[in-house]
């Protein structure tokens, strides 16, 4: 990036702890890189020229858990403008995939001028791309970022919000389907042969009309789902964000984050969840603070002391263990045994080839003290590639060992992928769904991790942290 030369780069990872694109752009835009000296006002304005120049000459898709925030923003925005009916996000942010191109939005209104005006108007809009009687297209300043509005009547609210939200291919296969029942299914709505519309109200009227279950936005690839509905067999409790009891996977300022553990507790509080697992960095994550096991067990007196004073949240007692490059794990047994909650994970030398990289990752569930493997694949979306591992095997020893596998709810991560959730629901290997948080806002990292769990077609009952606290850290001791 222009003007971001070793140095700066060191300062800011030092001071913020920035270490990719989207974490400068946050630190910019929430005005933190103007307090670090030598830094100024104009030093973020030129930062946040360079990123969207950056993104641009990429075409880079940007992370949902960028995008959502703003997309909800504009949504409600939407929703409250004069005559509104009915208003909804659509395309991949309606999908949760894990990576977003553009925003759609949908709405009904019985006059799209004024909704299509509050699109237009909106803060935060750098251009104007176009405007028509029922679409708007703007580019907002942040992260160069294109958003579609359509107002439609209401009558044909339902089929183009089907439409729109896609995927193509999942809609292609609706489309084809209707056509052997003499129907033609646009985003106008769905029409006869001989030209009468089939009133359609809602998106399980559509799927009605085709003789199939209802498919969330999350499952709509073309992987499965359209046979699954028409058979009957389409998971009908998929896992939701009201199910998760527990926050799994948390730092605080004993280690990397940058929150006290009371106000992590708090903060989960806040959000209606039962139990925070504790899990600072191991010993030999030096960079990150890592523990040595005498600071491990006078944290363990600062829970203690937490839970004692902070009613309806429990803290649990925890480690990210590192998994060096043996497939040992950082700390002895005999400390890991100690701890209700184990997670090891994978933070350096991922330049191993991928029979090197698997044995790692087998030696280290053989160890019966691992209960939870860690952001498995490693990757940091649009930034590190994952490294050369043969997850079918890893899946395998996870369902044979009893090890729970993390689906890591960081947006740069959410590791393991739909792919690989859906191969371990197969294999009845145990999931978690978790935050990686670092400080107290990171805890809503929880619905990232949700909606990847939903896309692998996961269900309330493979998920260990939808259970109450005791019952689930017995789970995670009968590992042993």
């Amino acid at each position: 990036m222009p003007d971001v030369g070793p140095k700066k780069v060191a300062t800011l990872w030092r001071e913020l702890q920035v270490s990719s694109i989207e974490e400068l752009e946050r630190a910019c835009r929430e005005g933190r890189v103007r307090q670090v000296r030598g830094f100024g006002a104009k030093s973020e304005a030129k930062m946040l020229e360079g990123i969207a120049l950056y993104r641009r000459a990429r075409g880079e898709r940007k992370l949902l858990g960028e995008v959502l925030p703003v997309a909800t923003a504009l949504l409600e925005r939407v929703k409250a403008a004069p005559g509104v009916v009915r208003a909804s996000l659509g395309g991949s942010v309606r999908r949760q995939a894990e990576t977003v191109a553009d925003v759609d939005i949908i709405a009904s209104a019985p006059e799209a001028g004024p909704v299509l005006d509050a699109l237009a108007n909106a803060p935060g809009v750098a251009a104007v791309l176009g405007k028509g009687e029922s679409k708007c297209s703007v580019r907002l300043e942040a992260g160069d970022l294109q958003v579609d509005l359509r107002v439609l009547p209401d009558e044909d609210f339902a089929t183009a919000l089907h439409h729109f939200t896609g995927s193509k291919a999942h809609h292609i296969r609706l489309r084809n389907l209707g056509q052997e029942r003499g129907l033609k299914i646009s985003e106008w709505g769905v029409h006869r042969d001989d030209g009468t519309k089939v009133p359609v109200t809602d998106e399980s009227g559509l799927y009605a009309l085709l003789d199939m279950q209802y498919v969330p936005p999350e499952l709509r690839e073309d992987n499965g789902e359209v046979e699954a509905a028409r058979e009957g067999q389409l998971p009908q409790d998929l896992l939701t964000l009201e199910d998760v009891q527990g926050a799994v996977h948390a730092h605080s300022t004993w280690s990397d984050g940058r929150n006290s553990l009371e106000e992590m507790a708090l903060a989960a509080r806040a959000l209606g969840l039962k139990y925070l697992t504790v899990t600072e960095h191991s010993e030999a994550a030096i960079y990150a603070g890592g523990l040595k096991v005498d600071d491990l067990k006078r944290q363990w007196e600062e829970i203690d002391r937490i839970n004692a004073a902070v009613s309806g949240v429990r803290l649990l007692k925890g480690i990210e263990v590192d998994i060096l490059e043996s497939g040992a794990l950082d700390y002895a047994d005999s400390v890991l045994e100690q701890l209700e909650v184990v997670i090891g994970s994978i933070h350096v030398r991922h330049g191993m080839d991928e029979d090197q990289m698997t044995r790692r990752l087998l030696a280290a569930m053989d160890n019966p003290c691992l209960q939870i493997l860690g952001h498995p694949t490693g990757r940091l979306i649009n930034s590190r590639e994952p490294y050369p591992v043969r997850m079918d095997e890893v899946l395998e020893r996870a369902a044979e060992r009893g090890v729970a596998v993390e689906v890591n709810g960081k947006p740069a991560r959410l590791d393991i992928k739909a792919e690989y959730v859906r191969q371990a629901v197969k294999r009845g290997v145990r999931l978690v769904v978790s935050c990686d948080a670092h400080q107290k806002e990171d805890l809503r990292n929880l619905a990232f991790a949700v909606a990847t769990a939903r896309r692998g077609w996961a269900r309330k009952g493979d998920v260990l942290n939808t259970l109450p606290t005791d019952r689930f850290v017995t789970a995670l001791r009968e590992r042993r």
